[in-house]
């Protein structure tokens, strides 16, 4: 069985280092793997670049995403969610996935200018498709915020700032749809129970199998380590209740919840035991204070991320939408009980007050009231076997890649 994966990224960003994993949990099970991607980071001899050839095709990889992003000069409106419009011609997918001649080709994350839309029609073997957002089925944006078009055909487009009916997002939507209907074996992966259910609500795979299957992570890597040892390391203080917060692209993203996680900490009681690190962002100017001292430590290796976690007593994801958060699973696989909102993906990892608390959608004050539950729970040491237990039982690299190989199995049978 030889499968290829596809990605925009090997490993920079959350949705490249869950299919990464994938490739290298299927590899370790003995499955001939390999991916494809526009541009490669790691010197894995497994991952394949396209533009590997010519000094123009490599420069022409790094302008893709931003050549693809020219149709949203038009929306002055548009908000800060991610919309791809998918237009770039002259994509060397196919004819890559041609040479390598795979069994299956497993579609990820292909956007920044990746594939054309009507390219994915050109793919003649069995595709699986791991959504890692909203995009595949909506008319462009990777979140929706809640509009729901997706379920009847998109048209003004509120991400973009749109109230015309003949907009980007309906011409985004016509074109997958049509290209979507020449794809003969399709099967839609929602990496969420969440996300396989919007897929089975949208109109456009409303003819094609629709499972649940999660991303893998490797718990020989993400594992308990002594917090003392970790804070020593990391130069946190020893004797302080630590709250985790992951920062990347936090203030740009209003999805990421990070307005709502300010007027949380705001909440919390004022206590000189209580500090906060924040990891993938370095010190802001105008910082807020919350009453309590905070650490800013940047970006991080994952050898370095792993060790923040087990330093940590609770960790906060106060994302509005969210699929299947890698942050979390990568907590709770070191111990470290994790507060968010019940929403999206969340419940399919966090298991309320057993591994962590899951606050009412959107309220600061709830979050707050999580927040402060996990770190005086007198149970604290059963939260984090039971975080722990539930990503080796569901969620560890050798279950999911068992549960791939079973649907690989079942396409090509």
């Amino acid at each position: 069985m030889k499968i290829l994966i596809v990605n925009t990224f090997d490993i920079q960003g959350g949705a490249a280092r869950a299919a990464y994993r994938l490739h290298r949990a299927l590899l370790d099970a003995g499955v001939d793997s390999q991916m494809l991607v526009q541009s490669k980071s790691s010197g894995d001899d497994t991952v394949i670049e396209l533009a590997n050839k010519t000094k123009f095709q490599n420069i022409m990889s790094k302008l893709r995403p931003r050549l693809d992003a020219l149709p949203l000069k038009r929306y002055k409106n548009k908000t800060r969610t991610l919309f791809s419009p998918a237009w770039l011609p002259f994509s060397e997918v196919v004819d890559a996935i041609e040479t390598i001649d795979p069994d299956i080709v497993h579609l990820h994350w292909i956007c920044g200018g990746m594939i054309h839309i009507e390219d994915l029609g050109r793919i003649k073997k069995p595709i699986v498709w791991s959504l890692h957002d909203m995009w595949a089925f909506t008319g462009g944006c990777h979140y929706d915020e809640g509009c729901g078009k997706y379920k009847s055909g998109c048209c003004s487009c509120p991400v973009l700032g749109s109230k015309k009916v003949n907009d980007l997002s309906q011409n985004v939507f016509a074109r997958k749809r049509n290209t979507f209907a020449k794809v003969d074996n399709l099967t839609v992966v929602g990496l969420s129970g969440w996300l396989a259910d919007c897929v089975s609500q949208g109109l456009l795979f409303s003819h094609n199998p629709v499972i649940n299957l999660p991303n893998p992570i490797d718990t020989t890597k993400f594992m308990p380590v002594d917090k003392g040892q970790t804070r020593m390391v990391l130069s946190l203080p020893l004797n302080k209740k630590l709250i985790l917060y992951g920062a990347m692209s936090a203030t740009s993203d209003p999805r990421k919840g990070y307005t709502e996680l300010v007027k949380a900490l705001e909440t919390l009681p004022k206590s000189s035991d209580i500090e906060l690190v924040v990891f993938g962002s370095s010190r802001p100017d105008n910082a807020p204070g919350f009453g309590f001292a905070s650490h800013y430590l940047g970006h991080l290796d994952e050898a370095s991320l792993r060790l923040l976690y087990c330093a940590a007593d609770v960790m906060v994801v106060p994302s509005l939408q969210e699929n299947l958060s890698n942050a979390i699973m990568e907590s709770l696989a070191c111990g470290t009980p994790v507060v968010a909102f019940d929403i999206g993906g969340n419940g399919d990892l966090i298991e309320h007050k057993r591994n962590g608390y899951l606050a009412e959608p959107f309220s600061p004050v709830n979050l707050a009231e999580g927040i402060c539950w996990v770190l005086h729970s007198p149970e604290y040491a059963t939260l984090s076997r039971n975080a722990r237990e539930k990503v080796l039982k569901c969620f560890d690299s050798k279950v999911v890649a068992r549960q791939y190989i079973e649907l690989y199995k079942s396409v090509l049978g």
